[in-house]
């Protein structure tokens, strides 16, 4: 069930926030889209708290970032920090509106597991008709507790609520769900002067993937060639794969996560310390494992599973895609 509370107040800030949102990279062939998410952000501007380190480990299974704020004033601060949920919409062939809505967040503050407030607009061409749904007891998060079939709060109400549903945009004829879902996991945080406080949140990705097995061979396919270079696969890698799908009896499908980097950007400026550390697969049934993303500066592998890059004063300037590659026996 959806909780709603209050209105954002930081108007300007949640607006540039969801522009982050809309500019994450999509994927570009028929395969499924991931759901790009990004960082804790600060609501309203508050230049006393650094994000002294940051620690953003991906891996298919999960994502956990690990930060230190440090409030560098005299005084205590107590601040609304959010993570925002990007938009989505009743989508039956998509992921559940549980994966879409990452209910499985997981926050935790010097170690101690948090508890946070959970905010649900319904949105209809930029109109909040939120209220309306609560009148009528259809949960917001859920799309009325739908599936591939039906909305089942939908179903239950009388002929003149579906009626006035379909009059304000909410459903169509079939009864549908036409709202898209805006959601934000939001709490207040101290941070005392001149101390850092430590906060981890982790939550399992939406992971996008494709349904060819030939990519890199079809350089003529403007959305295949946009796809591997947003993760960087060139060179020795791309030369690999491409050998791959050239032999029978193997593909080479995959799959990737896009984290975006610059909502720490809300936060003062740079990063003092920045370590993203990558986690590659090692299925038991798969002959080869690869991953590759786009960075500027040296990755190192740390153990065979597991790759390391680091920076210091570090701005983000644009988003992470981080691509799985899997060597396997063809199916076809």
């Amino acid at each position: 069930m959806c909780e709603n509370v209050g209105i954002v107040k930081s108007i300007y800030l949640w607006a540039l926030i969801l522009a982050l949102f809309a500019a994450a990279p999509l994927c570009a062939d028929d395969g499924a889209a991931s759901i790009a998410q990004g960082g804790l952000v600060v609501m309203g501007h508050e230049p006393r708290i650094i994000m002294a380190k940051e620690v953003l480990k991906i891996s298919l299974d999960k994502v956990v970032v690990d930060y230190g704020f440090r409030n560098d004033s005299d005084q205590d601060v107590t601040t609304e920090v959010a993570f925002p949920i990007p938009d989505y919409e009743f989508n039956p062939d998509g992921p559940s509106t549980g994966v879409a809505g990452f209910d499985d967040f997981k926050l935790s503050v010097n170690d101690n597991p948090t508890k946070f407030t959970m905010e649900v607009r319904a949105i209809v061409k930029g109109k909040d008709l939120t209220q309306m749904l609560d009148a009528m007891h259809v949960d917001v998060c859920s799309f009325g507790h739908g599936d591939d079939q039906h909305s089942k709060d939908i179903d239950r109400l009388s002929p003149s609520q579906q009626a006035r549903l379909k009059q304000a945009g909410l459903i169509d004829d079939d009864r549908t769900p036409l709202w898209t879902v805006r959601k934000k996991y939001y709490w207040k945080q101290s941070f005392p002067a001149h101390a850092t406080v430590h906060i981890r949140h982790a939550y399992t990705p939406v992971v996008g993937d494709t349904n060819s097995a030939r990519y890199g061979i079809d350089r003529s396919d403007p959305s295949m060639v946009a796809e591997l270079k947003s993760m960087c696969v060139e060179g020795p890698l791309l030369r690999t794969l491409t050998n791959v799908v050239h032999s029978k009896g193997k593909d080479a499908p995959y799959f990737y996560v896009d984290f975006i980097l610059t909502t720490a950007n809300t936060w003062k400026t740079p990063i003092e310390d920045f370590t993203l550390i990558v986690e590659r697969p090692h299925e038991k049934d798969v002959m080869a494992d690869y991953v590759s993303f786009c960075w500027n500066g040296p990755v190192t592998k740390i153990d065979a599973d597991h790759f390391e890059t680091h920076a210091t004063n570090f701005v983000p300037k644009k988003e992470l895609r981080v691509g799985f590659f899997e060597v396997s026996k063809s199916n076809f």
